[in-house]
């Protein structure tokens, strides 16, 4: 009887109570709606970081800290032990998607026929594992126009190497690459490229007396690269990269001075004649959530084995990756706060009228003996049935605008990213964001309503029934 009372109470003054329950809704839909684009983005966002990184890296002790100043200090002397040891493991072979070996190391890359050369940062990798990491896809978020493609590299093809579209537009290689987006060339030398070093200077010279006018690729062929830089033991050395294309990089830093190679030609140009080695480890697992459970093995599995090595997980070798999700926990709070203080001041408003309009009613009720909290509870209810029907609103509505955006084809380039993806509201798997922003706002208006269920419930009898 409550239940009926209350409901016919809501409509006596239909437009009032809509537009309450209108704004309940659009609450609901805003906080669901986000929520499931943030969803979308830090699983997004995941995705990309352990396809280019993997989920965990394996350094000798003190890389992590120390090691960009000097890559070949740190390498991993017996990196296929390493490999062998995780591979076999009955813990970690289940787990484990891609174990793989990887070389870092830092020089200049120099395009001689055009007279430009360039400081890069170089990636060396095995092929086969480079494509098979960028394939991950734990979630199911990479559509098939925004997965990775063939880089062009091969694992027996130890020649072959692929550099940023940056690094290409300043290394002259945009015509022979056919890149359509690129700037023509200034035709005198910039003045504000950058002055090379003396052990620069000396690494450009080696290079290019070392090279042979013979050996020069034909026209129609890949362009070709010297790649320079400073053995382990300090001596300079210099090997030659066939580019066999150009990948833009989300972030121009990195797009300007990107470089790919196969492992081998990594290690022939940082290690030259000494014994090669590998500057970290790279083990991406089937699920994330076996992230712990790998790492916690892989540290007791080489303090068993007595080796120096350090484990470091993708969210430390990318620190943006944990502040960018804390901005959008920030963000989603902000607008959980916004939301919530709407709903409250309109309900409070909704149900102050309410109580205004029926003061006589509510002395007639109390003179028939109705409690206290039977007010009170009236008021309730009515507060209560009010946040239900808009949050369950909101939450059919909100569904019904994420199908509409998700077959939309809308598109947007998210930080960090080189080319636009599609524009996806995260539909499933947020039954508890839908659930707790349903909750949330149920209780957000039935605590509004107590304010002014107070204020009828402690109303004089006398005083309510005399009022006009």
């Amino acid at each position: 009887m409550l239940f009926k009372i209350a409901f016919r109470n809501i409509l006596r003054n239909a437009r009032r109570s809509f537009m309450t329950m209108a704004a309940v809704a659009v609450g609901a839909i805003a906080l669901i709606l986000f929520g499931e684009f943030m969803a979308y983005l830090v699983l997004g966002f995941q995705t990309t970081t352990v396809q280019q990184t993997g989920h965990l890296s394996v350094f000798r002790t003190g890389y992590f800290d120390f090691g960009a100043g000097n890559p070949a200090a740190y390498g991993i002397a017996d990196y296929l032990g390493v490999i062998r040891l995780i591979r076999e493991d009955a813990v970690l072979a289940p787990m484990s998607a891609v174990v793989t070996p990887r070389v870092t190391l830092f020089g200049i890359a120099g395009n001689f026929e055009i007279d430009a050369s360039k400081t890069f940062i170089g990636y060396g990798v095995v092929p086969s594992d480079r494509d098979h990491m960028r394939r991950w896809d734990e979630h199911h978020i990479m559509r098939a126009g925004s997965r990775a493609r063939d880089s062009g590299l091969r694992d027996d093809d130890q020649t072959r190497g692929v550099v940023g579209v940056g690094l290409a537009r300043v290394l002259g290689l945009c015509h022979r690459l056919g890149l359509t987006d690129c700037p023509p060339r200034p035709a005198v030398a910039d003045a504000s490229a950058p002055v090379l070093s003396a052990s620069e200077r000396e690494l450009t010279e080696l290079a290019q007396r070392d090279r042979d006018a013979s050996q020069a690729k034909p026209e129609d062929g890949p362009p070709r690269l010297d790649l320079l830089a400073a053995t382990a033991g300090g001596a300079p050395n210099v090997v030659s990269l066939n580019v066999a294309g150009a990948e833009r990089q989300g972030i121009k830093e990195l797009d300007d001075n990107f470089v790919a190679m196969h492992l081998k030609l990594a290690q022939q140009l940082l290690y030259g004649r000494g014994e090669h080695q590998a500057v970290a480890v790279v083990l991406q697992l089937h699920h994330t959530r076996d992230l712990p459970a790998a790492r916690a093995r892989l540290l007791a599995l080489f303090k068993e084995h007595a080796l120096d090595l350090e484990v470091r997980d993708f969210t430390e070798l990318q620190p943006q990756y944990n502040q960018v999700i804390g901005l959008f926990g920030a963000i989603f709070f902000f607008i959980a706060a916004i939301m919530s203080v709407i709903v409250l001041f309109t309900v409070i408003n909704t149900m102050s009228m309410s109580v205004m309009e029926r003061t006589n009613e509510i002395g007639t009720a109390r003179a028939m003996g109705v409690r206290r909290r039977g007010i009170r509870r009236q008021f309730l209810i009515e507060g209560w049935m009010l946040g239900t029907i808009g949050a369950s609103t909101g939450v059919v509505l909100a569904a019904l605008i994420a199908a509409l955006v998700n077959r939309s084809g809308m598109t947007w380039t998210p930080p960090g990213q080189a080319a636009p993806i599609p524009l996806t509201l995260l539909a499933s798997g947020v039954a508890p964001l839908v659930l707790a922003v349903w909750l949330g706002l149920l209780l957000m208006a039935t605590l509004a309503a107590l304010i002014p269920a107070n204020r009828a419930a402690r109303m004089p009898v006398v005083d309510a029934l005399r009022h006009v």
